[in-house]
């Protein structure tokens, strides 16, 4: 039985998890705690990288303490570290880095730097148990992918990407349009609800018969929306403009993501990242994988945003299979590969 910390600081929340690992390889969650500094960079509308590194070197004491509190364990107990190593914010991702590097050595045991995106798809074992092979779209505000993931190890296959704008990045600066706070994921899912989905006919990116099949644009569809809302000379009906970009973004998220499956031969699908919280992405994502005979697999939303279990969980695998640990001198790598799951 092997117990991973895991410590996650790619932007703006500093995730501390502990995950225990028995030899079935069935792993445990044994917790999870989250420092957030999104209250901090609401007032500039967007992560301010130096106010996030800072904040990450406030709460990494306390938020390690916490979790080795609530698992009920001391730095002793743990057998492995594991670390966001990139991709991210390069600031934020050192805080962290040097963290794990510092606790590694301390404690004497074994680093494992791992990938930010591969981490979000193993976070799901936590909920539903050991991973087949998959196709994951993960969507947050830094990433829209669609990824072949053979096996949680590596290697994992980009299949496509955005091209500009990420959803998540999409969804914050939509928001700011429709006066709603930041982070506008959140708010724009809330006032959808209240609105009505097919008021307006948003363009969808990338979706003729000779664009790239496979990735992402949400640049002109956030353009639209923006020309709208001019048009409407301050009498801006909120709930069905945001129902109505919400509707657009999951329709070519879930699309491309059935197809790319079918394409490839893949029965699972993974949904993951920040974004994966999105009550509509969720039910569309279910209806169209049912539909194409798909298993769709989703953490809970809780499990979706960054946190240090999704590392821990990955740091757990990975000893699980024997990967060699990572040099205590690993760099952080804020342009970091998805292909590269263990530096």
């Amino acid at each position: 039985m092997t117990i991973v910390l895991g410590i996650e600081t790619s932007c703006d929340e500093t995730g501390v998890g502990i995950v225990r690992m028995p030899d079935s390889g069935v792993p445990e969650l044994l917790a999870n705690e989250i420092a957030s500094s999104v209250e901090e960079h609401a007032r500039f509308g967007g992560v301010v990288p130096e106010v996030a590194s800072r904040a990450h070197l406030q709460a990494m004491v306390p938020a390690v303490y916490r979790a080795l509190t609530t698992a009920g364990l001391t730095g002793r107990d743990v057998d492995a570290v594991a670390v966001t190593a990139g991709p991210g914010l390069a600031g934020a991702l050192l805080v962290g880095v040097a963290a794990a590097k510092a606790y590694a050595a301390a404690w004497d045991v074994p680093l494992y730097g791992v990938n930010h995106l591969a981490a979000h798809v193993a976070v799901d074992t936590l909920q539903h148990g050991p991973l087949p092979p998959a196709l994951a779209l993960l969507v947050s505000g830094g990433h829209s992918s669609i990824l072949a993931v053979p096996d949680l190890a590596g290697p994992v296959t980009p299949l496509g990407s955005t091209i500009d704008d990420a959803a998540g990045e999409a969804f914050d600066k939509v928001a700011r349009l429709l006066g709603l706070p930041f982070p506008g994921g959140p708010w724009i899912d809330k006032a959808a609800r209240e609105g009505d989905r097919n008021a307006i006919r948003f363009p969808r990116g990338l979706t003729g018969p000779r664009d790239a099949k496979h990735d992402f644009s949400f640049s002109g569809l956030k353009t639209a929306v923006a020309r709208h809302v001019e048009s409407l000379d301050g009498d801006v009906p909120v709930a069905d403009v945001a129902a109505s970009f919400q509707e657009a973004v999951t329709d070519v998220l879930t699309m491309k993501t059935v197809r790319a499956a079918q394409e490839f031969g893949m029965d699972t699908v993974l949904l993951g990242g920040g974004v994966a919280a999105n009550s509509r992405l969720r039910e569309m994502a279910e209806e169209r994988c049912t539909a194409a005979g798909l298993t769709l697999r989703v953490p809970r939303p809780g499990l979706c945003t960054d946190n240090g279990a999704m590392v821990a969980a990955l740091g757990a695998h990975l000893v699980h299979t024997g990967a060699h640990p990572s040099d205590l001198g690993i760099p952080a790598n804020s342009s970091m590969p998805v292909t590269d799951v263990l530096v």
